[in-house]
């Protein structure tokens, strides 16, 4: 185990810092679409920053039989496609070596002796030490299998570290991710478990920590004095497209709120860490979660907002609605619209809802946290009741366009004394060049270090269950009403703004 975290090596000023001890990455699933379009693409984008570690070895194992230089082809194929920079050959060259194919099954109890054989091989010629990392790039139904197939082969323990990867979402419920989660723990202690959610990897994420605790003009605003709300939105322009046989068992509630959303909103309103220790930060996470205000009832009703997305347009071009949508049900209650008000009861937050709220289909594809404070006394500059004063908002952009933004008033010149609101903008872009880390980048470096900060431990993804199952069992119970609808293309459905303008307030325009 590394003696700082990546958080700490950051804080001390190091850049990105390379995991020192050599590794086996095995891929369940290698040859599928999450290794295709991600986890290739980021392993040679590390590979070319010169952050993998030494003659480190991608072992991929499906049930296609496949060369390895097929293999290769099929990795480069991806990373031509989906890599943040352009391939350069000689480079690819050399990573393309370490990449191997295994074709073996979890199906029978000798199912996985050709990976064990070809691990064997592999780690000798590289010299390995026989450091493992499994990567389930597999659907959950698949997770306790393939950990049970591992344990059962003798995978488990290893005769060095091992740790595991597993892929959102982690159930369907709480009591399919309390079961999933047993599944794992039946094999693997839980500090060798990293739970991936790809939102977390991102620049403007891990920013949220520094900002609030690396700059004290903004640690001391958050809070229930300072802050009269916060809006996280995630909007999605695309539709459902080939995802449409997971998404309409899941909903934007289980896809987006219980894992992405619910993790952005606890890194907004967490308190300050004691240290940058994993388990420390991710303690402080947990509380805000066990914090949130529990929905029931006519509250759930009042509190939150679904719908669906009907025809309408994509920049100009006619698209059809959800229900339109190949291998979605005709008769479909799923939500691709949700908007949700949450309360934090504590300290710090009592009383300052929290407006969340996430679609596909809307105008354009952006991610955000708004911090509004609360406007200045209506006196002096503010005193014209017929022109208030904006507040000041702080603005967080996750993506495309990644940095944050300050709104202030100022005066404009002149003789007279006249207001105007004006921006305070940072850029990821214009202030360091080139493009940042793909989230996977980080996250994979961070298990190869043993830096667990950034992944999900096993309380909080239930603690974020705990939180939705009532609404999802609640609106399971309302079969009658059909469902609000908004058409592709707009901000969502009208009852989404009544929501936050019954309290006075209005969504924020992206």
């Amino acid at each position: 185990m590394p003696d700082a975290s990546l958080f700490e090596q950051l804080a001390a000023g190091e850049t990105m810092p390379i995991a020192a001890e050599p590794v086996t990455i095995v891929i369940f699933g290698g040859a599928g679409d999450l290794a295709h379009r991600k986890l290739l693409p980021a392993l040679y984008n590390l590979s070319v920053d010169g952050l993998l570690p030494p003659r480190t070895a991608i072992v991929a194992v499906g049930r296609k039989a496949m060369t390895d230089d097929e293999y290769r082809a099929f990795a480069k194929d991806g990373t031509s496609q989906f890599s943040r920079r352009p391939l350069d050959e000689q480079t690819w060259q050399t990573f393309a070596a370490s990449l191997f194919f295994v074709n073996a099954t979890i199906d029978d109890e000798r199912g996985l002796a050709p990976l064990g054989a070809r691990l064997d091989i592999v780690e000798h010629e590289r010299g390995l030490p026989g450091n493992l990392i499994y990567y389930l790039a597999v659907p959950p139904s698949l997770f306790g299998p393939t950990v049970e197939q591992l344990k059962r082969s003798r995978f488990v323990p290893s005769k060095a570290w091992s740790r595991l990867i597993v892929e959102k979402p982690i159930g369907h419920d709480l009591a399919s991710a309390k079961a999933i989660n047993d599944e794992i723990a039946a094999v693997f202690e839980e500090p060798q478990i990293y739970r991936i959610d790809h939102y977390l990897g991102k620049e403007t994420v891990q920013n949220i920590l520094v900002l609030r605790f690396a700059n004290s003009i903004f640690e001391p605003l958050f809070n229930q004095k300072y802050v009269d709300h916060v809006q996280i939105t995630v909007a999605e322009a695309e539709g459902v497209g080939t995802r449409a046989g997971y998404y309409d068992e899941a909903g934007a509630l289980r896809d987006m709120v219980q894992n992405h959303m619910l993790q952005l909103l606890a890194m907004t309103a967490m308190e300050p860490p004691h240290s940058l220790d994993a388990d420390v930060i991710r303690d402080e996470k947990l509380e805000v979660l066990r914090s949130l205000r529990p929905l029931a009832g006519d509250a759930i009703d009042r509190c939150t907002v679904r719908a669906q997305y009907a025809n309408g347009f994509d920049n100009g071009t006619p698209v059809p609605g959800y229900l339109a949508e190949s291998g979605v049900k005709p008769n479909s209650r799923t939500d691709t619209y949700t908007a949700l008000q949450i309360g934090i009861d504590n300290w710090r937050w009592a009383g300052v809802p929290f407006f969340l709220r996430t679609g596909k289909r809307l105008p354009k594809r952006a991610s955000e946290i708004s911090v509004h404070l609360k406007s200045v006394p209506p006196i002096l500059f503010n005193g014209d009741p017929s022109q208030p004063l904006d507040p000041n908002i702080l603005t967080i952009r996750i993506q495309p366009d990644e940095g944050f933004a300050l709104g202030i008033t100022s005066k404009v010149p002149g003789p007279r004394v006249h207001v105007y609101p004006v921006k305070m903008d940072f850029h990821y872009g214009t202030t360091f060049g080139g493009s940042s880390p793909e989230a996977y980048e980080r996250l994979l470096l961070d298990v190869m270090a043993g830096d667990a900060t950034l992944f999900m431990r096993r309380d909080s993804v239930e603690a974020a269950w705990r939180f939705v199952m009532p609404i999802l069992d609640r609106w399971a119970e309302q079969t009658r009403d059909p469902l609000p609808t908004y058409p592709a293309g707009s901000w969502g459905p009208k009852e989404a703004d009544r929501l936050i303008e019954a309290t006075g307030r209005q969504w924020r325009p992206l």
